[in-house]
């Protein structure tokens, strides 16, 4: 091998290592990690580029290792008995999917399928190489759990959502808690969230025509917009008012 391309080589390694811990730093369940150990995590992890609509796992492909968003939205899937597509929920920057595989039998299936919002980055970790990580450093243990566990809670809180409220309340909460997932500023206005009326719908757990009606009363107040298979909202704060009304 050439030595000045062996140098260059190494150089960019050493680059890229440091860019995937400085952004593992920003994730909940490494940032307690010690600068030595955070090295080793993101020396195992690889990093995939995915272009929007691509299908990233399948929940009927063996589960082979949990996912971190580095960029981009991934929307998670289910299908009903009829072959419908339910979205689960959404992963963005700094969010972390197929982590339920963790600590499972070697032949279980990932649990739902994960298909890219936008284009992107992903980083992903072999299920071993994590399950090893864990037994290795306690506090990645305890990040973990509490990462379930708040993962839990706010899946909890969206199913209590989807079955007591009515399909205004809840369209203008879906609204509201995808707007701040999805605001990458401070600014409130113009939030962009990418799904259809029919994909937004699924995520509420009801009729495209329902949620239609609801958009089509928020849209004439001037508190969201749809266009190019994206739906915005141009006033969070007008929006949030609203759900303050609704409850």
């Amino acid at each position: 091998m050439n030595p000045i391309h062996f140098l260059k080589d190494s150089y960019v390694n050493r680059i890229e290592a440091v860019q995937t811990a400085d952004f593992l730093r920003k994730i909940v369940i490494f940032k307690d990690l010690s600068e030595k150990s955070l090295s080793l995590i993101s020396k195992r992890i690889q990093s995939l580029p995915f272009k929007k609509g691509v299908q990233v796992i399948g929940e009927d492909e063996l589960a082979k290792g949990v996912f971190f968003v580095h960029s981009g939205a991934v929307k998670l899937t289910k299908q009903d008995e009829n072959g419908n597509e339910i979205i689960v929920c959404i992963k963005q920057k700094g969010d972390v999917f197929a982590e339920a595989c963790l600590f499972s039998k070697t032949s279980e299936l990932y649990p739902a399928t994960a298909t890219m919002l936008q284009d992107g980055q992903l980083f992903f970790l072999d299920k071993m190489e994590l399950e090893k990580g864990l037994h290795e450093y306690p506090e990645l243990a305890i990040q973990m759990i509490r990462y379930m566990s708040d993962s839990l809670r706010e899946m909890t809180s969206t199913l209590r959502d989807t079955a007591l409220l009515d399909v205004y309340a809840k369209t203008v909460k879906t609204l509201e808690r995808l707007g701040n997932k999805f605001n990458t500023s401070t600014s409130r206005w113009n939030i962009e969230i990418p799904l259809t009326i029919q994909e937004f719908a699924t995520v509420v757990g009801t009729t495209r025509e329902s949620v239609s009606r609801v958009f089509s009363k928020l849209k004439k107040e001037g508190i969201i917009d749809m266009k190019s298979r994206k739906i915005i909202i141009l006033d969070m704060c007008r929006l949030c008012t609203l759900l303050n009304k609704a409850y």
